[in-house]
């Protein structure tokens, strides 16, 4: 993640890790609890078109803490609550503590990583 929440905020455009930490900073000045999600959502394709297997990409939105509720998940990028169809991997303060590819490559030439995923019911 490159873009800042001061940045996102003055661009008012971004991409949803953008909008869940907006709304996570924005939560949090107000003193509550809130952390940051990563996970899938399963998306469906435009009318007449075919659903690509393999296309989905992953997504972000936030949890909130409510006391004598628990965690309520929020999406602000599809403004709803999530469903069945978002798919938690992780949970943490920042995409930091949840980023799905880090790690170190040792050794000369060139490395890529190609990977695809598909959300489906099952």
């Amino acid at each position: 993640m490159t873009t800042s929440v001061a940045q996102a905020f003055e661009m008012r455009r971004g991409v949803c890790q953008d909008f869940a930490h907006i709304q996570i900073a924005c939560l949090r000045s107000l003193g509550l609890a809130a952390r940051y999600v990563s996970g899938y959502l399963l998306t469906m394709p435009p009318p007449g078109k075919e659903r690509l297997v393999g296309a989905d990409a992953s997504h972000a939105w936030l949890s909130l803490y409510c006391p004598g509720f628990g965690w309520i998940d929020l999406d602000p990028t599809n403004n709803v609550i999530p469903s069945d169809k978002h798919v938690l991997v992780a949970w943490g303060r920042d995409y930091a503590d949840v980023s799905p590819v880090r790690g170190v490559i040792l050794g000369g030439g060139h490395h890529s990583i190609h990977v695809s995923v598909d959300v489906a019911p099952i």
